[in-house]
């Protein structure tokens, strides 16, 4: 295969990533909406659109093998498709975390913990994402070292938010079975949520990692 080919088909592979990514980033906010709104019928909408993603998944995966095969890459295209099947699996998982959001919106009929911002926590993981994606199309290595100094905000905005769950918990007089059983899977439901929102900030500081060895061969963000 000529070079000017197997170019344009490295160029091919980056933007069917990005548009993986568009429909990633849509799945998630739609997560963030429905359990917000408790809207079972969006909810729905992610859980069943999450075999799209999987498709999308095996389907760059396969391209990533076929490039490797078709001719041996010289070092930069090698670390550009090995980087690129990386940040295909972190939106893949970002995905199954949208799913277990919508999951979350059938298992609470009430927001229990008001001083839990689960939406502005979205937010800032949400827009991890996007600028991670960003920077993989633009190769731009200082906003990846950023991401992963950002990454601590979502931290500890878990740890706090975990924090007043447990101190709310702490402070209720409950005196039925069955309100406190209640209770505790609200809890859990939230604890989970917070938990999956932290692991989304994390996919994207692997995809900046990855963007960062892909572009300067410097692997010191991948961890």
């Amino acid at each position: 295969m000529a070079r000017k080919s197997y170019q344009e088909k490295l160029e091919e592979l980056r933007e069917d990533i990005l548009y993986m990514s568009e429909v990633v980033m849509e799945r998630l906010r739609m997560g963030l909406d429905a359990l917000e709104q408790k809207d079972e019928a969006l909810a729905e909408q992610v859980m069943q659109g999450d075999g799209e993603i999987n498709r999308m998944y095996l389907d760059l995966e396969q391209d990533c093998i076929d490039l490797l095969a078709l001719q041996q890459p010289v070092a930069s295209d090698l670390r550009f498709i090995a980087a690129s099947f990386k940040i295909i699996t972190d939106l893949e998982r970002i995905g199954d975390l949208a799913v277990n959001l919508g999951e979350y919106t059938f298992e609470s009929e009430q927001e229990l913990f008001p001083d839990v911002d689960v939406q502005a926590m979205g937010d800032m993981t949400l827009e991890m994402v996007e600028t991670a994606m960003v920077a993989y199309d633009t190769e731009d290595t200082d906003t990846c070292r950023e991401l992963a100094n950002r990454d601590d905000d979502i931290d500890q905005f878990a740890e706090r938010a975990s924090g007043i769950v447990v101190r709310d918990l702490i402070e209720r007089e409950l005196e039925e079975a069955d309100e406190v059983e209640r209770l505790l899977q609200d809890v859990s439901r939230l604890l989970l949520t917070i938990r999956d929102l932290e692991r989304v900030g994390d996919h994207a500081v692997n995809i900046a990692a990855r963007t960062l060895y892909m572009v300067e061969n410097d692997d010191e963000l991948i961890y």
